[in-house]
């Protein structure tokens, strides 16, 4: 399936191949003849320059060290990709484009920059490495658990459970007056200049729906209408699912911020906005006097950008 107008970690071309994970015959002779991506302790891969940006430089099996966790990513006509991570402690590489052409690079640097395949190829393996180093050890008895099903669960020898990858779903929300507006806020740990849309975690027993309506209310003070889905992005730092929406001001536009979450908050214009964008996309140019305390926006790896622009396209 070819997916269009989609987040950057959303573009995944390849089949997942899940009734393989249960077959150790299938998954052994896969390995054998499969690409396999060298996960790094620091959450880093190994990157070639492709002449036309990053790509993935897969190895042979033949060619990865002992120790490390197997996991079977999926495949494509050209045959099965495995990820090999080590899950070692290792400070993680900065979040910063670390490209630049270097051998390693980290998802945050490259994703949205690699193709289709190789974005969701390195989306899989970070998520499976970032659940593995975190549930080494059965939650029930204590006792450390074992790798099955070519990566994708965990078994308890003492007991027997099975425990599988989790997945954190997150709310992101554009929340627009329907009159050329949008709301942008500022965490306290960003530097000045730097915004973006409305975010938090989905409560238990809590639609999606009513996360968006809660969260808005709670950061920025405000009621909302017209709460309409868009899009979904992994975010495997470490493990949430975002959900992408769109909403509407109902009523009163006055905002009255959460301190905690929110060091700054504010309506913007879409002109405001675009010259926000070109300052980001073209760092080398410096932002232009336009009297707006807002200088950079979310970059193309988020789907909070991803919302944004469609909303500078008119979408709403």
């Amino acid at each position: 399936m070819r997916l269009s107008s989609v987040p950057a970690l959303s573009r995944g071309t390849y089949d997942r191949g899940v009734t393989h994970r249960t077959d150790p015959e299938w998954l052994a002779t896969a390995w054998g003849t499969s690409r396999v991506l060298l996960l790094g302790a620091d959450g880093s891969a190994p990157i070639r320059d492709s002449g036309d940006g990053p790509r993935l430089d897969f190895v042979s099996a033949s060619a990865v060290p002992d120790g490390l966790v197997r996991a079977y990513l999926g495949s494509d006509a050209d045959g099965p990709y495995f990820a090999a991570l080590d899950l070692a402690a290792a400070p993680e590489i900065p979040q910063a484009d670390r490209w630049a052409g270097e051998p390693r690079a980290g998802l945050r640097a490259v994703g949205a920059q690699l193709n289709d395949t190789d974005s969701s190829l390195m989306t899989e393996a970070v998520a499976l490495r970032n659940w593995h180093r975190t549930h080494t050890h059965c939650p029930r008895c204590g006792t450390p658990t074992d790798v099955t099903q070519g990566g994708w669960v965990r078994r308890c020898p003492a007991d027997s459970t099975d425990h599988f990858p989790r997945t954190d779903p997150a709310v992101i929300m554009l929340v627009h007056d329907g009159n050329g507006r949008c709301v942008l806020g500022r965490q306290p740990v960003w530097p000045a200049g730097r915004y973006s849309i409305l975010a938090g975690f989905v409560d238990p027993g809590e639609s999606a729906e009513s996360a968006v309506a809660r969260e808005v209310g709670e950061e920025v003070g405000i009621a909302i209408t017209d709460i309409q889905y868009v899009g979904s992005q992994p975010w495997p730092f470490p493990a949430s699912l975002m959900l992408g929406f769109f909403a509407r001001l109902d009523g009163d536009a006055a905002l009255t911020l959460d301190p905690v979450e929110m060091a700054e908050a504010a309506w913007f214009t879409r002109d405001e906005i675009a010259l926000a964008r070109d300052w980001t996309d073209d760092p080398s140019e410096p932002p232009a006097e336009s009297g707006s305390r807002l200088q950079a926006i979310p970059p193309h790896l988020s789907i909070s950008r991803f919302l944004i622009d469609r909303w500078l396209a008119g979408e709403r």
